[in-house]
């Protein structure tokens, strides 16, 4: 995946950093550098840390100072590099991102045969009876830029099921093979009925056509063998491995089940959480249960907790199932799926607000978005002690607010909610977002100046694996609102473009305000965590282009290295 490249350094730090020890809980370090970025108002800028055996920061300051006020501390010398704090992604799906790393990666396919030719070289080493899966299609790549079909498959795998999630993972393609599977399994994929939340794509004589949208992939999702523990364990050590290797100190995690929560805390038990953890139960099911029977979870180790849920509204706009208010204008007559119920919705917000669970809802297009407004504004009402503003202390969230009708921005301010945003979502599908909702909805597409002036709070992530690991590209992202070929000129809705200070801010300090740890993480002041990475480069004086390729030297938690580049 792009965000899997390793960046090497041209900087060597000094050997005290390379052999730093274990710190004891008596121990000091302090930690010297060209720059530290703080994002702490009070100090923006210092050129020292120093911090204690328990990972906490006791001072920040200049090195001069420090040293002579810490003359014990032992020093870590990082020469020419830059201190910015621990990068946290507020939006993205640990498991996903290992599984994807465990199967055919279809991202940035211009065509179906290059699609097909990555899966037959990839099959080559498969078991002839293993399922053949990846993810990472996106159809607005193709010079047809039209759904595939099952037909599109069959030929180079007439009898291996294959199925394949769209970029988004709100869409699913399955050839004739996987449709049957499929079938066996129970599903009912003929006729003109269609699930609750999703839609099954049909050919003109109405058979499944091979792509499933949203809900109806549950349809094709129930006949693949399932992952064994041993897969999902390997899946998340990948993933934890790709995080840190990319910058992450922190992951808000969006959609755990209990079942995963637990192979989480056998990670954390073991001592091999190499970074925060801040997980979202997986909808109204058993996670969303345990919270309110057994309290909001908190891992001793201090890098695991779960005190969130993450809810749906609708689907994506990509695979046209985000609501809308008005139909699609390249489909006239869809205005996308609701994938949960209004009534079923209210009732999980309800459920979370009286066991007093952060509610985080995906919300995409301009219809799905005011509904969870809508509801937001209903059910904050009726808690004791709460008006429309007092959300502020439940920090409930919208999860992506891609599509915003403008009248409704302005309300994200009022009610205290969070708008949880992804600056490469807006490059990704820049190229075709106008054709999909019209000019005139482009006033509230991708909006994060509006929402900045409008009062909101805006935490930044990725939602990888739909997009990138790498939080870098974001930044690139959010400042130049351009690909990474520098297109379009100036940036596509350049209005709405972030400075790099603020959108740094969206990957630290407000991102950690999303997840109610501001106390501990987001910034780099005495009594916070000694979280930080050190890079090569200064991101707050590089030249914008250039974001994307900051060289990372390595990541640090708790002030233990947990990620070091390659020298060379």
């Amino acid at each position: 995946m792009r965000g899997l490249w390793t960046f090497v350094s041209g900087i060597c730090l000094s050997a005290c950093v390379l052999a730093a020890p274990a710190a004891s809980a008596a121990q000091l370090q302090l930690l010297q550098a060209q720059r530290v970025h703080t994002m702490d108002p009070g100090r923006p800028q210092a050129d020292a840390l120093v911090w204690d055996g328990d990972g906490v920061l006791v001072d920040v300051g200049d090195a001069a100072t420090l040293r002579a006020r810490w003359p014990q501390a032992a020093v870590v010398d990082a020469g020419n590099a830059v201190v910015v704090p621990g990068l946290i992604d507020a939006h993205a799906h640990l498991m996903g991102l290992g599984f994807a790393l465990m199967r055919v990666d279809l991202a940035g396919a211009r065509s179906k045969q290059e699609i097909v030719e990555r899966l037959r070289a990839y099959a080559a080493d498969l078991a002839p009876d293993a399922w053949l899966l990846g993810g990472g299609w996106d159809q607005n790549l193709w010079p047809e830029a039209a759904f595939p079909t099952a037909a599109d498959l069959d030929a180079a795998f007439p009898g291996r099921p294959v199925w394949l999630y769209r970029v988004d993972g709100h869409a699913g393609w399955a050839n004739s093979a996987a449709l049957r599977a499929a079938e066996a399994a129970g599903a009912s994929l003929h006729g003109d009925a269609q699930p609750q939340g999703g839609r099954i794509v049909r050919d003109a004589a109405g058979a499944p056509s091979g792509v499933f949208v949203d809900e109806a992939m549950r349809l094709v999702d129930r006949a693949v063998p399932a992952p064994t523990p041993d897969d999902d364990r390997q899946a998340f050590a990948r993933a934890l491995d790709a995080a840190v290797g990319n910058g992450l100190t922190g992951v808000h995690d969006m959609g755990v089940s209990r079942d995963e929560l637990a192979l989480y805390r056998e990670f954390a038990d073991a001592g091999r959480l190499p970074l925060r953890v801040t997980a979202y139960a997986d909808g109204d099911d058993a996670a969303l249960q345990d919270l309110c029977t057994d309290g909001l979870y908190s891992h001793a180790g201090g890098r695991l907790r779960m005190r969130g849920v993450k809810l749906y509204i609708d689907g994506a706009l990509g695979s046209r199932g985000a609501a809308m208010l008005e139909d699609y204008a390249d489909e006239h007559g869809n205005t996308g799926l609701l994938v949960t119920e209004p009534a079923a919705f209210r009732a999980a917000v309800e459920k979370a607000a009286r066991c007093g669970v952060q509610v985080a809802t995906h919300a995409i297009g301009d219809h799905g978005n005011r509904l969870v407004l809508d509801t937001y504004a209903d059910v904050l009402a009726g808690i004791d002690g709460n008006d429309d503003a007092g959300g502020e202390t439940l920090r409930w969230r919208v999860e992506h607010a891609q599509i915003v009708a403008s009248e409704d921005i302005p309300r994200f301010a009022g009610l205290g909610v969070i708008a949880s945003m992804q600056p490469t979502h807006a490059t990704s599908d820049m190229p075709w977002a106008g054709a999909r909702v019209g000019e005139a909805r482009l006033a509230g597409a991708y909006a994060w100046r509006r929402f900045l002036g409008s009062g909101a709070r805006m935490a930044l992530g990725s939602d990888f694996p739909v997009e990138a690991v790498d939080p870098r590209l974001g930044l690139y992202a959010a400042v130049t609102r351009q690909d990474r070929d520098g297109q379009p000129p100036g940036g596509w809705l350049a209005d709405q473009k972030l400075t790099v200070d603020e959108a740094l801010r969206g990957f630290t300090a407000d991102a950690a305000y999303a997840g109610f740890a501001e106390g501990e993480v987001g910034r780099l002041a005495p009594g916070l965590r000694a979280d930080f990475v050190l890079l090569a480069d200064d991101p707050l004086t590089v030249p914008v282009a250039q974001l994307d390729g900051l060289r990372l030297l390595s990541t640090w938690v708790d002030g233990q290295r947990v990620y070091e580049a390659p020298a060379d």
